[in-house]
């Protein structure tokens, strides 16, 4: 069973920064693509940005480009966002998403696991 667990939320100032954290077996980590999505109040879950197993590629929504960052530690079976410059938009629950193999997450009918999610939220 997949398990995925989220950190890191909480409550910033607009220009702040976060930095989320998805931890999981390294069994998961190494077999899996992940992920983070987000889901604002009354809104449809959307997917926030992605990279590669190897973290050679990435692939992020035009909204959060230049401004939030997904990377990978093998060592420590740990996917991150950092998010910098944070908007009140931004404001969020945010999930860890994985999808067995080598596909991309993008895509919500895909996802294989979720976390629990984490709470952001950005004050103007």
């Amino acid at each position: 069973q997949v398990q995925l667990v989220e950190s890191g939320g909480g409550v910033v100032q607009a220009g702040g920064s976060l930095r989320l954290s998805c931890s999981t077996s390294e069994r998961t980590f190494s077999t899996y693509s992940m992920g983070w999505y987000r889901q604002a109040p009354g809104k449809e879950r959307e997917f926030v940005g992605t990279t590669s197993m190897s973290g050679a590629t990435a692939d992020y929504i035009d909204s959060v480009k230049g401004r939030f960052t997904i990377s990978r530690d093998a060592t420590k079976s740990t996917m991150y966002l950092q998010m910098s410059n944070l908007k009140p938009e931004d404001t969020a629950v945010y999930y860890c998403a994985a999808r067995k193999g080598p596909l991309t997450v993008r895509f919500r009918d895909y996802i294989d696991a979720w976390g629990q999610g984490t709470q952001v939220t950005v004050s103007s």
